[in-house]
């Protein structure tokens, strides 16, 4: 739970950067933060999450 809570602070922070430089518009942060809302909700999240939680173990071993 904690990888996931630190994964969207991450992207939220990230979005909130490609806001304040103008390279993302209001509208298509919108539509990226409802996407990733309604994807949370379908069988693609399990393995989203399983894909995360394996590169982030794979990165003390590089």
């Amino acid at each position: 739970m904690a990888v996931t809570v630190s994964l969207v602070v991450l992207f939220g922070l990230w979005l909130f950067a490609l806001l304040r430089s103008r390279t993302l518009g209001c509208g298509s942060a919108f539509i990226a933060a409802g996407f990733g809302f309604f994807l949370a909700s379908t069988g693609a999240a399990e393995p989203i999450n399983q894909l995360a939680n394996a590169v982030i173990n794979a990165i003390p071993a590089l």
